[in-house]
């Protein structure tokens, strides 16, 4: 098996990178060893302060699920993402189709409140998800 990490671009990695560590119950990597914060570590190193949000990661607190990166870069999103990322969050095809509903509806709207935005929703026979933006509008989808 080859491991592999998810690159996000975009404008704020802190902000993005906050968001997804709260809707895939990630959290922030740790600085360095050595170094109690990120700021400590990056003033250590000469980085000026106004580059310190260049870059931001988030790590599975179990060590199953990739490393997401997020770093800055200066043009916008233009189109539709040619990769998202699904969010498996309704229990999978042995819940019922209306549990499932239920439960991916109640994730989308928590998400709402974390920034994110609804699309829309789409059911394919017994399949069911949400098509859903980040902060940054980068698509994925909630199922």
């Amino acid at each position: 098996m080859t491991s592999i990490q998810v690159t996000f671009d975009c404008a704020n990695p802190e902000l993005l990178g906050e968001f997804w560590a709260r809707a895939l119950g990630y959290r922030a990597q740790d600085p360095p060893e050595g170094f109690a914060t990120w700021e400590e570590f990056l003033t250590s190193i000469g980085l000026p302060e106004d580059q310190w949000n260049s870059a931001y990661a988030i790590l599975d607190p179990d060590g199953v699920g990739p490393r997401l990166y997020f770093q800055k870069v200066p043009e916008g999103k233009v189109s539709k993402n040619r990769v998202h990322l699904d969010v498996n969050v309704g229990g999978g095809r042995g819940t019922p189709l209306e549990k499932r509903q239920r439960t991916v509806d109640a994730e989308a709207e928590r998400l709402i409140g974390e920034g994110a935005t609804r699309v829309r929703p789409h059911q394919d026979g017994e399949e069911y998800w949400v098509v859903m933006q980040d902060p940054e509008g980068n698509e994925f989808c909630l199922q």
